[in-house]
């Protein structure tokens, strides 16, 4: 793989633009070799200037170029400037200094191309520019993230010390009485935070607790000698008199208490507040290790790629540049400094020593979780998969010819029936299929879905793995489908129609035990997650609502006919009616118990997202929740008017059914379009889409705005009277129309996390934030 697709490959998404743009060097560089090709063969035309052919080496071969820094001198400083060729001085990289008065980390860099007025040299000198404003670039993000991981440090180092007195005080109330007094409230007592800058140690270098000794009736702290032969006394529990809990309204408890009471609450000093402190600061510690390693991995590509692209340059102008722009490099503050690298084995020291109980291996496996790693047999077994639903599909087929249960009397009980039953199936499967294939395109254009979703390290399902239980689902659906007809077809058992018709029950609680099941199969973290999520809906807005919540709710808003079935189900299997095949009990209009619980069916998910727009807006996290809460509610109203519709043949009911469906149309396709999708941006830099598009073919994201608003039509169905088909059954237009919709989902969910990852992008967010358990009293860090 060349050096450049590998590069790219192994970029933080978010972080994409802040990289050296190294494709765009390359361009430079190929407009000084089609140069000096055509400079080359004007004088000697039997022997064009060809660069040679590079090698195709990994990246991690490539890591010698960046070990090679300091070989550098040796390898180019032999040899006196009066032995080097005429070429190899021509090029002098020179430092100049923007804000010298600022100190060494605020210089920026400028190189002085000395051969300008050479033919040709324009194009090396424009090449030059970019390359330093590159590299400007790069220093100047890397700065600032360094910059601000220190002063997470700073607050961590804190909550640490909080931490661990809260530890010690309820964990050994006596020695805390014993200790407690010794402060006297002396400011000297309580643990600084060491800033490396002002004192030359690192921040969590002081990370420590209160040591008691075992024996004698003196128990003072310890003093621990830090890096820099300087003594720093341990943690004092003078430290709880500052700091309040953070009491983030989280669950339906705290929800509930957090109406009556202030968001931030006096400390306890109990068992619960401990687990949940340390249970939250752990989190912390494992995303700010995450983005440490983000910028340790950032300043080494970046490194390696700058000294990638000088060597090409030295290849294509036969020059000797690379020597100084690269130990102009090395001596920069992205190769000079060491905060990152400390800050590294002091979190992992800490982890390891305050939440894995010195257990090292443990402590690793949660701060650097392996990769996930495809696996072969999922691929085999899709094949299989699909294969065996291609045959099950021809066997139904050649089973509905043969047999004339489709042509009889019973052809109407049978589509009112059983093909409700199955066709629950249908919805999820086809839901999954769309959502492995946003997961195939999402993974092609490095969309981090996985981290936007909150997912746990190397637990992600890829697209392969939603295929599988996608097409695994689906060969049990067809395998029930086939021995129902078979069984309504063979004379022996068509008599017993009360085993027939237990199939699809069967199955459903064959679905529902797997999803439910306790043990580690069939992707159980991912199964929890799911089910964690559905709870949240369910009890919204009791809990605080997530990108994985109110995502999941809008996949339910297009499932009203799968809830719609499943209230089939209760009633079909719960009032006995399958013994007949009869479904008088749950038709429509023929019960108006069954059709009013069918209009709150309908209503449900809309009324979740309600909820959640609304919890969202009272917690100030955005003031537009308040019209796509209101956009949930015209779409209440419009569902409510269209399912009293067809009962009720009112011109009124009517008038308003239609005038509802219009308005929650065109409000919803609006909202899809401007606020999910970000598109319709007339003065972008792509008109009527927004600047920064992933996908490569504009004219894309105007097909998926067109089908969008055909498809948001559909639902106009009931509206428009076109249940009743003459070639359809009703019960077949329904199951289309809702196809169409879940399509319709499975589109917008594209779209819906692209811009969602490009807000991210913008705001260079690659690592989630982890509300802290405690907070400063007045603001107060000084503690």
């Amino acid at each position: 793989m060349k050096f450049g697709k590998e590069f790219a490959s192994q970029m933080v998404p978010e972080w994409q633009e802040a990289y050296m743009n190294y494709n765009y060097l390359k361009t430079l560089l190929k407009e000084i070799l089609i140069f000096r090709q055509r400079q080359t063969r004007s004088s000697l035309p039997a022997y064009p200037l060809r660069p040679p052919p590079a090698k195709a080496t990994s990246l991690k071969r490539r890591a010698s170029l960046f070990r090679a820094f300091s070989g550098l001198t040796g390898r180019y400083g032999n040899t006196s400037p009066k032995e080097d060729n005429e070429d190899e001085v021509i090029l002098v990289n020179a430092m100049q200094k923007s804000d010298e008065e600022q100190g060494e980390d605020c210089r920026s860099y400028q190189t002085i191309f000395l051969r300008s007025a050479e033919e040709g040299g324009e194009f090396e000198l424009v090449f030059f520019k970019r390359l330093d404003f590159e590299f400007n670039k790069v220093i100047q993000f890397y700065r600032g993230k360094v910059e601000e991981v220190v002063q997470q440090a700073e607050e961590l180092n804190i909550q640490m010390d909080a931490l661990i007195a809260l530890r010690i005080k309820v964990n050994d109330p006596a020695a805390a009485a014993v200790v407690s007094p010794m402060t006297n409230n002396d400011p000297a007592s309580v643990s600084p935070f060491i800033n490396q800058r002002n004192t030359g140690s690192s921040p969590l270098e002081a990370i420590h607790e209160v040591e008691m000794s075992n024996h004698g009736n003196e128990k003072e702290p310890e003093k621990k000698r830090l890096n820099g032969g300087k003594d720093y006394k341990l943690a004092s529990l003078e430290v709880l008199n500052h700091i309040k809990i953070n009491a983030t309204p989280e669950t339906p408890r705290s929800t509930m208490r957090s109406v009556f009471n202030s968001t931030r609450s006096d400390l306890h000093f109990n068992k619960k507040e401990l687990r949940d402190a340390q249970e939250k600061l752990k989190k912390a510690f494992i995303e700010f290790h995450q983005k440490l390693r983000l910028l340790s991995s950032y300043a080494f590509l970046n490194q390696l790629a700058f000294s990638k692209i000088m060597k090409k340059y030295d290849k294509i102008t036969s020059r000797n540049a690379s020597h100084a722009y690269l130990q102009m490099v090395e001596e920069s503050y992205l190769s000079e400094s060491n905060e990152v690298s400390k800050l590294i084995e002091r979190v992992e020291a800490a982890f390891v020593k305050h939440f894995c109980n010195g257990n090292r291996h443990q402590g690793m496996n949660s701060l650097r979780p392996k990769a996930k790693r495809d696996k072969h047999g999922v691929t085999f077994f899709v094949g299989c998969s699909i294969g065996c639903s291609l045959a099950l599909v021809v066997a139904i087929i050649a089973s509905l010819h043969a047999g004339v249960l489709l042509k009889s009397e019973g052809r109407d009980a049978y589509m009112n029936t059983i093909f409700p039953l199955y066709s629950l199936f249908g919805f999820i499967v086809l839901h999954i299929l769309m959502y492995a294939g946003n997961l195939y395109y999402w993974t092609r254009y490095r969309v981090n879905y996985s981290f936007i979703f909150g997912f746990k390290a190397g637990t992600e399902l890829g697209f392969r793995e939603v295929l599988l239980l996608g097409s695994g689902l689906l060969v049990l659906t067809l395998a029930a489908i086939l021995s129902n007809l078979e069984m309504d077809i063979d004379p022996k058992t068509k008599g017993y129609k009360a085993i027939t018709e237990l199939l699809p029950l069967g199955l459903l609680i064959v679905v529902v035990l797997i999803t439910l099941c306790p043990f580690n199969i069939f992707y159980r973290s991912n199964r929890y997650f799911l089910l964690v999520c559905l709870w949240h809906c369910i009890c919204a807005p009791l809990y605080i609502v997530t990108l994985p919540d109110f995502f999941l709710g809008d996949q339910l808003t297009s499932q009203v006919q799968l809830l719609r079935n499943l209230e089939f189900y209760v009633c079909y299997y719960g009032w006995g009616d399958f013994k007949n095949r009869d479904a008088g009990t749950c038709e429509d209009g023929r019960s108006t118990i069954y059709r009013n619980i069918s209009i709150v069916i309908a209503v449900v998910p809309y009324w979740i997202r309600l909820l959640q727009c609304l919890r969202r807006l009272f917690e100030g996290q955005d003031s537009t929740q308040a019209l796509n809460g209101l956009k949930y509610f015209s779409t209440i109203v419009a569902v409510v008017a269209r399912t009293l519709d067809p009962l009720d043949a009112g011109v009124t009911i009517k008038i308003i059914s239609a005038t509802s469906s219009v308005i929650a149309t065109i409000f919803s396709t609006y909202w899809d379009l401007v606020k999910d999708w970000g598109l319709l941006c007339r003065n972008s830099e792509n008109p009527w889409l927004r600047d920064k598009l992933i996908l490569p073919n504009r004219s894309i994201y105007f097909v998926a705005m067109i089908l969008n608003v055909i498809l948001r039509l559909a639902w106009m169905q009931s509206v428009l009277d076109v249940y009743d088909t003459p070639f359809l059954h009703r019960k077949a237009v329904v199951t289309i129309v809702a196809c169409l919709e879940i399509i319709r989902r499975g589109i917008w969910n594209f779209f819906r996390l692209e811009n969602e990852h490009l807000n991210n992008v913008g705001k260079f967010r690659a690592v989630k934030s982890v509300p802290l358990p405690f907070s400063h009293e007045d603001g107060d860090k000084n503690l």
